[in-house]
């Protein structure tokens, strides 16, 4: 066996700019002697697949990842990259009588209010030691990142609905700038424009109280017309959307005008495989078509609304919203994408040893939250007390 030699500080002094010579380090070897060399360093799984492959499929997951949301979250919101918005509504213009020398009084938007978006970093490490990768299969090591991608989805859903649900103004600071990050219509002195024969004098609240312990037919009609007044109505493209936990689902299917409610509700024979609707008065009605929300349990219609079941939403809450479809600029909410292309959506960023990146990587998305159409949504809370209490869930 080759004996190895010892330096000292003197010896390894003088040896700087010489030829080394290797004679008596053959014997050495990085996992013997507690130093990793190329070879030592795990480069597959156990059962036999490339972790620098499954780096490769990992990004590509994550491009088409970036390239879709949840249904909810695509009916809620719409991408922005600007940091400050400065939002004008339209006024009615009214056509004035022609005169021989006169000329017409020009069309002009309303005032303007500034709004911003907050945005945030978020990161997740998963981080696999060289005796988990040495026994772990490809499936394993891809479980791993198909948590990341829950984690993910989970993440920016929870921050959309605790925006929803706040009834608080938020302050982001925008270059140095502080600039009010708004949720629905809460009270506050911004007086919505006015709509049609609909005027607005004053602060106007989107975040309602039921006065009761059980919802009725009175709460979705006060949810619709607060939505409508604003001009959020399908005449004007919008689909109104009532969502509702299962709770209050089960109360809501019993609303008929034979017991003095508004509307009838009329169930989704996609959902309840029913194909008629009996009357008190004992017509018998084919069940309309209705047009189910893709990726949601779309129960019925109540009036203008889809009603839709999702236990998302906490018992005794109910959230209305009006949206232009997936990913529209109607939508309420604003996802403020980073400026720079390469920095949005999800990254899975590269460990410390760029050949082998999959070692010691992380999971990084910025983004944050901003409602542009403060009359396009709508809370309601069923309880006595007409203080709003924001849910425990979706504290923002």
């Amino acid at each position: 066996m080759n004996k190895l030699k010892t330096f000292t500080p003197a010896d390894l002094k003088m040896l700087q700019g010489m030829p080394f010579d290797m004679t008596g380090f053959q014997g050495l070897r990085g996992r013997e002697e507690g130093y990793n060399e190329r070879g030592d360093v795990i480069t597959e799984t156990t059962d036999g697949f490339p972790l620098n492959r499954m780096w490769d499929e990992f990004q590509k997951v994550i491009r088409v990842w970036n390239a879709q949301r949840d249904a909810l979250t695509n009916l809620l919101t719409f991408n922005v990259t600007a940091l400050v918005e400065g939002v004008r509504y339209p006024t009615e213009g009214n056509f004035q009588e022609a005169t021989e020398f006169g000329v017409p009084t020009g069309i002009r938007l309303g005032p303007s209010f500034r709004m911003g978006y907050d945005f945030r970093w978020w990161d997740l490490a998963v981080r696999y030691t060289w005796m988990f990768l040495a026994e772990a299969t490809q499936e394993q090591v891809s479980a791993l990142n198909n948590e990341a991608l829950e984690a993910d989805n989970r993440l920016l859903f929870t921050k959309i609905m605790a925006r929803v649900f706040s009834n608080v103004t938020n302050v982001a600071d925008i270059d140095g700038e502080s600039v009010n990050v708004y949720g629905f219509y809460n009270g506050d002195t911004q007086v919505p424009p006015k709509w049609k024969t609909t005027t607005f004098t004053s602060g106007h609240d989107h975040f309602l109280t039921s006065g009761a312990t059980v919802v009725d037919s009175g709460d979705l009609d006060d949810m619709i017309v607060h939505m409508t007044h604003h001009g959020y109505t399908a005449q004007r493209g919008y689909r109104l959307v009532v969502m509702v936990n299962e709770q209050e689902a089960d109360t809501i299917q019993d609303f008929s005008r034979a017991n003095g409610d508004k509307f009838d509700f009329i169930p989704n024979p996609n959902y309840t495989g029913g194909g008629i609707i009996l009357p008190a008065n004992g017509g018998i009605i084919g069940a309309p078509a209705i047009a189910n929300l893709p990726g949601l349990i779309t129960i019925g219609t109540y009036g203008t609304a889809s009603i839709v079941m999702e236990e998302y939403i906490p018992a005794g809450y109910m959230l209305g919203f009006a949206t232009g479809g997936e990913n529209n600029l109607g939508n309420p909410v604003g996802i403020r994408q980073h400026e720079k292309a390469s920095l949005r959506g999800l990254k899975l960023v590269k460990g410390a040893d760029n050949d082998y990146p999959l070692i010691d990587s992380y999971y990084l998305h910025g983004f944050g939250t901003g409602v542009r159409h403060r009359g396009a949504g709508v809370v309601m809370q069923i309880a006595t007390d007409p203080t709003y209490d924001i849910p425990t869930d979706y504290v923002y």
